[in-house]
């Protein structure tokens, strides 16, 4: 990188970072850091939820993945659109007229407090593996295109983690969201159009690579591409960071008009990292397949363009992260430290535990990346998916759409169920298999079974 990388880097990191700390202005009380008052517009609902999704697995990770395995990239952000499609069709509506700010909540009306208190800590694992993969990126992202070593990236990356969200909390997340989701789409897009410019267009591809690897959407088997697909939807609809989106919202009508936003719009930054992706393999096939988008960045744009690019690009993966943390502290600060731990906490005295439970968050998953730094960026993201849901997605449902049905010790057996086998899948079954499969059959299975139960205490 030269003088003019840095000097377009640092006008965009100044932009996002002014925009984080005047989102901080606009919070008052916990409820603000939460759910922003609940007085956020469609535009803050879709920030916040692409924000928040949109980040290093849905750029760097899918052009790493496409790299090696084409189209099969596509499931992270095409499964989290259509997860999105679900949210504004069935669940935001139950969801927003609950009167509850976390999905704990929703499930403890239903099954009790221990029910809560076990999805808090299952759903948390799984959103912290997310972070994980976040944090992974923007390490990437920073040694591929500096002289920094994986420690100092690290440290910045915290850094930027803890401005983005830490001030503003839902409005950081919803405000910096926005600018970020437009920064990143121009950007991103713009280098999607380049390669297949630079290539001769798509019939170029299509030409020098074999189309049952590349341009197919299970070239990684069915069972494992699926998977990875369903694994998003489950994931995105049982995690906390997309629940307090829709709670933020000012009328039902917003909150769907924001997932419907988020719902046609993430798709589409995925075709434009599998395009950079395929480009490269053609054109670079000896590069670290996580280096593809940074390089391409680095190689084709104007040095002052570039160094913004890749800015936008740090910024996308410390926005995902921030943003599933504060979904984490929301979760820990109102289902476990005000329920066990101080039951009288004033909004001062929670707001404050809330920031400090994320800036916790975020430190430990700094120290875990640290440990797995060549690890596949979309495998912590596809495990993270899978196990929120896995855990969560049956006993939210049942909680929503089958209230009185569900005896509450098979509600708490199905979470633990379907965390067990999602990780014994994980690490006894071959790799042909996405170990969700094991995870929600065996949860829904103590469902059912628990539905068609003659007797049981419900509660």
């Amino acid at each position: 990188m030269t003088f003019f990388h840095y000097l377009g880097a640092l006008s965009v990191i100044l932009f996002i970072v002014g925009i984080g700390m005047y989102s901080g202005f606009r919070v008052r009380s916990v409820d603000d850091f939460i759910d922003g008052g609940k007085r956020a517009g469609a535009g803050i609902v879709a920030g916040a939820v692409i924000g928040t999704l949109v980040g290093g697995a849905s750029t760097i990770g899918t052009a790493q993945l496409a790299f090696n395995y084409g189209f099969s990239a596509w499931w992270f952000t095409l499964g989290g659109g259509l997860a999105c499609l679900i949210l504004a069709c069935l669940y935001a509506k139950p969801l927003y007229e609950s009167g509850v700010s976390t999905m704990p909540q929703m499930i403890s009306r239903e099954y009790g407090r221990g029910a809560a208190t076990v999805a808090t800590v299952l759903t948390s694992v799984g959103s912290f593996l997310s972070i994980v993969a976040q944090v992974l990126s923007s390490i990437v992202l920073i040694t591929s295109v500096s002289a920094l070593p994986s420690s100092l990236a690290a440290a910045l990356t915290f850094t930027l983690m803890i401005v983005y969200v830490l001030f503003g909390g839902l409005w950081g997340a919803g405000l910096v969201g926005i600018a970020k989701t437009v920064l990143l789409y121009l950007s991103v897009g713009i280098c999607g159009i380049m390669a297949v410019s630079l290539q001769g267009g798509i019939s170029a591809f299509t030409a020098a690579l074999p189309a049952e690897r590349y341009f197919s959407l299970i070239a990684r088997g069915a069972a494992v591409d699926m998977g990875a697909g369903l694994s998003l939807i489950l994931g995105v609809i049982t995690t906390q960071a997309y629940i307090q989106a829709i709670i933020a919202a000012s009328s039902l009508r917003l909150a769907k008009a924001g997932l419907f936003i988020s719902a046609s719009l993430i798709p589409l930054i995925g075709i434009a990292g599998i395009a950079v992706g395929l480009y490269m393999k053609l054109n670079f096939p000896s590069i670290d397949p996580a280096s593809a988008l940074p390089l391409f960045v680095l190689t084709y744009l104007p040095p002052i363009y570039a160094g913004m690019v890749l800015a936008i690009l740090l910024v996308a993966v410390v926005g995902t992260a921030a943003g599933v943390a504060l979904g984490i502290s929301a979760m820990l600060c109102s289902d476990i430290y005000r329920v066990y731990c101080n039951p009288d906490a004033d909004s001062k005295t929670l707001l404050t535990v809330s920031r400090i439970a994320l800036a916790c968050i975020l430190a430990a998953a700094t120290l875990v990346t640290l440990g797995n730094l060549d690890s596949l960026i979309l495998g912590w993201s596809f495990m993270s998916m899978g196990l929120r849901g896995a855990a969560a997605f049956g006993i939210l449902t049942a909680a929503i759409f089958a209230p009185g049905r569900i005896p509450f010790s098979y509600a708490m057996w199905s979470m633990v169920i379907g965390s067990v086998c999602i990780i014994a899948g994980r690490l006894f079954i071959s790799g042909d298999v996405n170990p969700l499969f094991f995870g929600v059959i065996g949860s829904l299975t103590i469902l059912v079974i628990g539905g068609l139960a003659p007797h049981g205490k419900r509660r």
